[in-house]
């Protein structure tokens, strides 16, 4: 059967949209954005404890004491294990996607429960936005809205959609037809007895409706952190780069408290607008004993509205609101050659990656730029370039790693040089694997490895490399299997068998903390079939030397020894996850006038001057 062109068809779809209907993705981009900057402004404005009373006292409000008491423990907690911004900014993107969610899903839900036209329409498409895998929408929301929040929000609002639609028109559907028949013989309205007979008795089905749009969108406000969204999506991803346990752990454990907070919250807010509901607490409030009560008390909407008001007045007393929390240093006249211009860094989750952005985040900064530090992943970040949303990244290994990349966006790239190399590309076994040191020694031995060769990201260069012209060169395709996974999983895979003193063999490369951390040996080469090895680039936006030619000139002229890199990123380990830029200012203090070294004043001064 002849091959169905059904990718091409929609790839050549996104093409014509992207080109003919930029202004209307450039008009939500800007209205989505501006309402998360407003949010996310709000939520971050006090200090973590003062918002914890804000958000524990709207819990005493919905549900009573013993709610509030918990939720300001469990926000205590988001703070106390430093990922409070990040958590703020995911409230941010799940407040912001789910009420643009429930101003479309009700609407439609309403649609399709009165016409049944409509319903039959809707679930095919319902269908589809379901059960499409989650990842999938973060493809077009890059292509359409550019790296960031956006995206994320767009795809966040296609995959919580379903949920809010059905169950808004199953609300509406099983309010009792003699009812909506009584109401009508009285002569009501359409409009009055949607509004006053069938929206009122349905309101506690959609309460759960909007209680499932929150979840999926908090769901999948994680899953937006690869593409920049921000928030705990960017700690869990980050996370799974470095196979890091206790930041995953930490990651998904303010999670889990953000998801049982909307979860209680929302529940609790159904019974407090639906009629219904008011009418169930209130009977079992009269019949519960009086110790009961007492932890069922809930106070009044003015009483919880004086509480909120009274800390925000507290927070704004003390100083707090909207206060410099990045830790910038400060800079003097003469060094502020950047004078507040903001620089969008984006950087891949490797350690090499991680030491030298932060390392440039730190400089610039203290060259007076405003500097925006994201983690992406590699095709997202090569398309954020590409697309000017990400101004420059330090961590390209070219010409193999990243040849594809190049291939397809180099035309829109300038190349800012090498500034370490080379690098090497191997496949590595244990130290204790005896009578094997080359790839040739990999030859009639696929029985020791279960014939497999434990690989890595499907759409890594070296991977490709590796299949088409690693294995061929050395005959080891029809022993051999080349696993297709992620970093993290081979990762994993490496250290259960080095537990267990197993044969494995893996996909690595140099520099890498596993040399470290492991014993192993890496497989020589004597065909040359991994070529001759990498060096790692820095590249910028297309019109990036034009935008900051002080800084494309200071990135040109970069350079880092092994021994430098090695110990910049001890530091950075040493100073912990979350305080990599302190672990870049003690590394720096130890490396007196290294930042003048590297970005020279005067010649910035002058360049910057000229432009």
């Amino acid at each position: 059967m002849p091959r169905l062109r059904l990718g091409d068809w929609v790839n050549n779809a996104v093409i014509f949209l992207t080109h003919h209907f930029a202004w209307l993705f450039d008009a939500i981009s800007s209205v989505v954005s501006g309402m998360y900057d407003g949010v996310n402004a709000v939520l971050s404005a006090p200090s973590p404890l003062l918002m914890a009373g804000i958000l524990a006292v709207l819990a005493f409000w919905l549900r009573g004491l013993t709610a509030a008491v918990l939720a300001f423990l469990g926000f205590a907690l988001v703070d106390s294990v430093q990922q409070w911004g990040a958590a703020m900014q995911s409230l941010s993107l799940v407040l912001v996607a789910t009420v643009i969610t429930i101003v479309i899903a009700v609407p439609v839900g309403i649609a399709a429960a009165r016409r049944k036209g409509v319903s039959a329409a809707v679930r095919p498409v319902l269908d589809f936005m379901q059960t499409m895998p989650a990842f999938v929408y973060l493809i077009p929301g890059i292509i359409f809205f550019g790296l960031g929040t956006v995206p994320g929000v767009i795809a966040t609002i296609v995959f919580a959609m379903p949920p809010g639609v059905r169950m808004t028109e199953l609300g509406i559907r099983q309010v009792d037809g003699e009812l909506v028949e009584a109401a009508e013989a009285f002569g009501t309205t359409p409009r009055d007895t949607l509004l006053r007979v069938q929206l009122p008795l349905a309101l506690p089905t959609i309460m759960a409706g909007v209680n499932q749009v929150i979840m999926l969108a908090l769901s999948m406000v994680v899953i937006a952190g690869m593409v920049g969204a921000g928030g705990l999506g960017a700690q869990v991803f980050t996370a799974i780069s470095q196979v890091n346990v206790g930041l995953g752990f930490e990651g998904g454990i303010c999670v889990v408290i953000l998801a049982m907070y909307l979860d209680r919250m929302t529940g609790a807010l159904g019974s407090r607008v639906s009629p219904v509901g008011r009418r169930a607490l209130a009977k079992a409030a009269s019949a519960s004993p009086r110790t009961s009560q007492v932890l069922r008390y809930r106070p009044s909407t003015a009483v919880a509205t004086v509480g909120v008001v009274v800390l925000a007045l507290v927070a704004g007393g003390v100083g707090i609101w909207g206060g410099n929390g990045d830790g910038a240093p400060k800079v003097s006249a003469a060094d502020n050659i950047g004078k507040g211009k903001t620089i969008n860094l984006g950087y891949i989750s490797w350690d090499e990656g991680i030491a030298s952005s932060f390392l440039w985040k730190e400089i610039l900064e203290e060259r007076g730029y405003k500097v925006n530090a994201k983690t992406y992943d590699v095709g997202a970040l090569y398309t954020g370039m590409a697309d000017g949303n990400v101004d420059f990244q330090t961590d390209s290994w070219l010409p193999t790693t990243h040849a594809q990349y190049w291939k397809k966006y180099g035309k829109d790239l300038t190349d800012l040089g090498s500034w370490y190399g080379p690098t090497s590309e191997e496949i590595s076994v244990p130290s204790y694997v005896k009578d094997v040191h080359s790839l040739a020694d990999l030859k009639g031995k696929a029985s020791e490895f279960n014939g497999q060769i434990i690989g890595i990201e499907p759409g890594a260069g070296e991977m490709s490399i590796i299949k088409n012209k690693v294995l061929p060169a050395y005959g080891l395709d029809k022993e051999y299997t080349l696993t297709t996974g992620s970093t993290p999983g081979m990762l994993a895979e490496l250290q259960r068998d080095y537990a267990q003193k197993k044969p494995v063999a893996v996909v690595l490369w140099s520099p890498h903390w596993a040399y470290d951390k492991y014993s192993l040996t890496k497989l020589k080469d004597p065909m040359g079939a991994f070529g001759t090895g990498d060096h790692i680039h820095t590249l910028g936006a297309k019109d990036f030397p034009s935008k900051f030619p002080a800084v494309a000139g200071w990135l040109k002229n970069f350079h880092m020894s092994e021994k430098d890199l090695t110990s910049l990123e001890a530091s950075i380990q040493d100073a912990g996850q979350g305080n990599e830029q302190q672990g870049v200012r003690d590394w720096l203090k130890k490396h007196p006038g290294l930042v003048d070294q590297l970005a020279p004043v005067k010649g910035a001064a002058a360049k910057a001057a000229s432009a």
